[in-house]
């Protein structure tokens, strides 16, 4: 029988990418729900192998403009108490933050764009080290308290809490290692008003980042993905 994948997608670009082919090449069946458009709480937490929660442009605590995000935090922290394999991906990490009893807030700034992370020495240990000194994408507002009896893997100047594990089966990612760099314009499409309102950022800069350093991301960041499955998932 096939290992099966539930994942939680925001909007429809951001999906799981290059974790899909891993997935897809480990014989894995995978299956897209919505939140706002399909019902949480009709789905069993421990039902699938993993779960794997995706970034969105939303706020984990506007949940008076979008109620269905009590739904998706009070499924993640079902999720949790199950035991099983769990990632959660920008939105995906705060949403799993949360869950875990950590509080989510607006940060400092905007981090879009380009950039290494520094690795503490459990993300040394980590299934990030493949990353170490590789520019990976970052692209959010929001960022989030280190719940407890988490670890903290991977930081920048602007967000102490860009990475964390809890046990061996869960792992938070605030920036995206699953992004396929050829499909780059999907996001500054998609994200045009949000990129346009932000000073020094430039649309055409963003995409000739994208080209020079998205390939060697790419690599690493599958790397990253095959260490980060092969940890969390049994067997």
């Amino acid at each position: 029988m096939s290992r099966t994948c539930l994942a939680l997608r925001h909007v429809a670009f951001e999906d799981l990418g290059l974790i899909e082919t891993v997935l897809l090449e480990a014989g894995f069946e995978i299956r897209y729900v919505e939140p706002g458009i399909d019902d949480l709480t009709a789905l069993d937490a421990g039902a699938d192998d993993i779960v794997i929660v995706l970034g969105g442009p939303l706020g984990v605590y506007e949940d008076d403009l979008f109620p269905y995000l009590r739904d998706e935090v009070a499924f993640v922290r079902r999720r949790l108490d199950s035991g099983k394999a769990l990632l959660g991906i920008c939105l995906g990490a705060q949403i799993l933050a949360a869950a875990a009893g950590a509080a989510v807030y607006p940060g400092r700034d905007k981090e879009i764009g380009w950039a290494p992370v520094t690795l503490t020495t459990a993300g040394h240990a980590s299934p990030l080290a493949a990353i170490d000194g590789v520019d990976v994408l970052h692209w959010h507002g929001d960022t989030f308290d280190l719940p407890d009896g988490a670890v903290r893997l991977a930081s920048t100047g602007m967000t102490l809490n860009q990475a964390f594990s809890i046990g061996t089966t869960v792992l938070a990612l605030q920036f995206h290692v699953e992004v396929v760099p050829a499909l780059i314009e999907r996001w500054l499409a998609g994200y045009r008003l949000e990129l346009g309102g932000i000073r020094g950022l430039s649309i055409p800069a963003l995409r000739a980042e994208t080209a020079r350093l998205g390939p060697a991301a790419a690599t690493a960041g599958e790397q990253v993905i095959r260490a980060a499955l092969a940890r969390i998932l049994p067997g």
